[in-house]
């Protein structure tokens, strides 16, 4: 049988991602409309603890679509992970009679609402919101995009003046153990080289390619590090080339959280929107411990279980090889 759900409650929770504004109106407003009543938590899984629920209405989203961040703010939450975190949090949904939860995040949020729906029965559809893309069961994550524009747009302007002085810029990037981001903006920025947790590159084989570039009279190279890397991170690898390969006056940038802000996309803003009406749809269904996703343009579900599963297939094939072939 179909739940009866009549009070639905958003709350977004670890690192924030643009495009997470979009999925909260949506949300907001695809309740509304089917008649429930909505809540916002706020600060994640600590405002579930502290009981910083706070109904909402149409209104309450109105001119939020095109701002970075989450309006309803987020935390890293140790006391959600304890049985004791978790049953005063339910208390709280009980006490303001929710019957379903939408939860926005990555990979901790997704563990801690299975947990949460196992032990307790709570109805838990997840949205996932994360700029590293390392989640099973979706193409694309909120905010992925517009971290890669992001990183994009950032080393164009690197590129100026690497050219500009015969320099070798090691750009470090976020995405914690997927290469994700790293692979996709070497693509698009036309880096020389990209380094990624998914392949192993030593090097001495990057110093081989710097040189090869060098011998055909490449007066700049950038190199894409991604953070996870299992040689260390950009200034650490930048380190060990310099020791051997001079041929360039070396520069290490770390875009870090720069990657994280920023007005959403037109894609992260249309993605947070279907993901927000799906999730809803999804709770009315009778679904739970489901994840709502992107695969091909049709929007689908995946158990949270599956959605926390290995994510390497995510490194297209093409992509890998156009890696070596383009930057020549």
């Amino acid at each position: 049988m179909k739940p009866n759900i009549k009070n639905i409650a958003v709350l977004t929770s670890g690192g924030d991602a643009p495009g997470m504004n979009a999925a909260i109106r949506a949300v907001i407003r695809t309740g509304i409309y089917h008649g429930l009543n909505m809540f916002g938590v706020m600060q994640g899984y600590q405002g579930l603890i502290s009981d910083n629920i706070k109904p909402m209405d149409a209104r309450s989203v109105s001119n939020i679509l095109h701002l970075g961040g989450t309006v309803l703010k987020t935390a890293r939450c140790l006391e959600f992970k304890t049985p004791e975190g978790m049953e005063i949090a339910y208390n709280n949904l009980k006490k303001n009679d929710i019957d379903g939860l939408v939860v926005i995040g990555g990979d901790g949020t997704f563990t801690g609402a299975k947990l949460f729906s196992e032990r307790f029965g709570v109805k838990v559809i997840g949205i996932p919101g994360t700029i590293d893309n390392d989640l099973s069961g979706s193409d694309f994550t909120l905010g992925y995009d517009t971290a890669i524009n992001t990183v994009i747009e950032a080393i164009d302007k690197i590129r100026d003046t690497a050219d500009a002085h015969d320099r070798l810029f090691f750009i470090e990037v976020m995405g914690r153990d997927s290469g994700c981001i790293a692979l996709r903006s070497s693509i698009a920025s036309g880096a020389e080289a990209v380094l990624l947790p998914e392949r192993a590159t030593s090097i001495e084989e990057l110093i081989t390619k710097l040189a090869l570039g060098a011998s055909t009279k490449k007066t700049s190279s950038i190199v894409i590090v991604a953070e996870g890397h299992k040689q260390g991170g950009a200034y650490d690898i930048a380190k060990k080339v310099k020791e051997t390969f001079d041929h360039y006056d070396t520069k290490v940038t770390i875009l870090g959280h720069l990657q994280r802000g920023g007005s959403p996309s037109s894609f992260d803003r249309i993605l947070g929107s279907r993901l927000g009406f799906a999730a809803v749809n999804a709770l009315l269904a009778g679904e739970t411990e489901k994840m709502v996703g992107l695969h091909g343009n049709e929007i689908k579900l995946t158990t949270i279980e599956d959605a926390l599963s290995a994510h390497t297939f995510k490194l297209e094939p093409d992509l890998m090889e156009m890696t070596e072939v383009l930057s020549i």
